[in-house]
């Protein structure tokens, strides 16, 4: 029974690790109105976290980064993925049609309903080829900017 009190682990005060060099010294800026929102204004177009490290960035000139995101850039990016889940999907339900076809129907059967696959996929070809024409012409705009 001695030995479970000798075995037992130390505990330690708890909390966190003390920082190698804490930040400790703080100053104080006022703004106007107009100022402040000047302020909040750079201070989102930098994408920087906090406000502290922000303006710590400005007192020593570091770079300023300014991170702009283009809504019509995001949607088309969207769309564009859409467009491209449901191509991966019709192809893969293309190649499960065609195996169906060739297991389950006559060969004549077959040949008329892959005729009729064959149409479907014609139009599904045109447009994919509208779909690159609007990518080129976007590229081409954002290239532009």
């Amino acid at each position: 029974m001695n030995e479970d009190v000798n075995n037992t682990p130390k505990r330690g005060k708890g909390g966190r690790t003390p920082k190698n060099d804490p930040a400790n010294y703080r100053y104080s800026v006022n703004f106007t109105a107009v100022e402040h929102a000047r302020f909040l204004t750079m201070f989102e177009q930098s994408g920087v976290q906090s406000k502290a490290s922000f303006i710590a960035a400005r007192v020593f000139g570091d770079e300023f980064r300014v991170v702009k995101i283009d809504r019509s850039a995001m949607e088309y990016v969207t769309k564009l993925t859409s467009f491209y889940a449901q191509f991966r999907s019709v192809g893969v339900n293309y190649n499960q049609v065609v195996k169906e076809l060739h297991t389950n129907f006559s060969e004549k059967k077959a040949l008329a309903l892959l005729y009729k696959l064959e149409k479907a996929t014609i139009e599904l070809a045109e447009i994919g080829k509208k779909i690159l024409e609007l990518s080129e012409e976007f590229k081409a705009r954002w290239l532009q900017k």
